[in-house]
Order: C-alpha cells, then sequence, then structure tokens
C-alpha cells in the first residue's frame, strides 16, 4: 500500500494549517503583550512565609509581608518550648519583641531597610541556632532553609 499523498489532500491539510495559524495570529494581535501579563495569575505565598528552620535546636524564622515583620519562633512558641535566659536576651538586644498572640519574636520591616533587615534576622537566626546547639550539646547540622 502506498502512502503517497495526492495534490489534493496536501492542499486540505495546508489550508487547514494556515487558517489555524491565522486564527491564532487574530486572537495574539487582539491582546496585546501588555494585556496578558496582566491577566497572569500569580499562586498565593503563604503568610508568613517560612524562610529557615532548625528542627533539633527548635528555631523558625519567619517573614509576614501582610503585618511586616520578621519573626522568631522557638519551638511551638509553648511555655515549655521557651530558650534560655541567655537566647532571650540575645533576641531583645536586637530589637525583637514579644507578641504573646502569635507567640514569636517579631521585629518590624521597613522598605527603606528591608533587604538589610531581613540578612540581620538571617544572621541573628544563625547566631541563636549555634546558641542553642551549644546549650543542648548537639552537634552542628543542617538546617532547612526556603
Amino acid at each position: 500500500m502506498s502512502r503517497k499523498r495526492t495534490p489534493d489532500q496536501e492542499s486540505a491539510e495546508t489550508s487547514t494549517a494556515v487558517a489555524e495559524s491565522s486564527s491564532a495570529k487574530a486572537n495574539a494581535d487582539a491582546q496585546g503583550f501588555a494585556d496578558k501579563v496582566g491577566q497572569k495569575k500569580w499562586a498565593a505565598v503563604p503568610d508568613p512565609f517560612g524562610i529557615a528552620t532548625d528542627a533539633l535546636a527548635g528555631v523558625r524564622l519567619f517573614e509576614s509581608k501582610h503585618d511586616g515583620q520578621m519573626a522568631i519562633m522557638f519551638g511551638e512558641g509553648r511555655p515549655e518550648d521557651k530558650p534560655s535566659q541567655a537566647v532571650i536576651d540575645r533576641v531583645k538586644e536586637a530589637g525583637y519583641k514579644w507578641d504573646p498572640a502569635d507567640r514569636i519574636w517579631a521585629y518590624p520591616v521597613r522598605a527603606e531597610s528591608a533587604m538589610s533587615t531581613r540578612i540581620e534576622a538571617k544572621s541573628l537566626y544563625q547566631e541563636l541556632c549555634k546558641m542553642i546547639r551549644q546549650e543542648k550539646r548537639i552537634e552542628a547540622g543542617p538546617e532547612t532553609s526556603r
């Protein structure tokens, strides 16, 4: 059986492809690039957003865009998760305030210093993890960063 196409078959397929192509181009021309970008559906980012977690030390670093703050949480925030006084003193020294409603230590993020605040928060987080690991006699290990 031969698979050769006749000229009639080729022209029918070609005309169909051209028609689809013309239709797709007409739709693209009707809607500009800026219009297409404006229609993009963004996935919701969790808020607060988890930045880093050290499960062994029991420390988590978050940022809340909605509340405009960096947050550090020890364990689940329960009284039994409370770190040593030395750790609390270091958190206070860094300017964080206790938020009893959310059971976190919070620091405001201001637009003019947002990047440096995030860098300082990450540095403080690492320092606190190191302190707690030393207190608990836990060897250095991996943390979970996002």
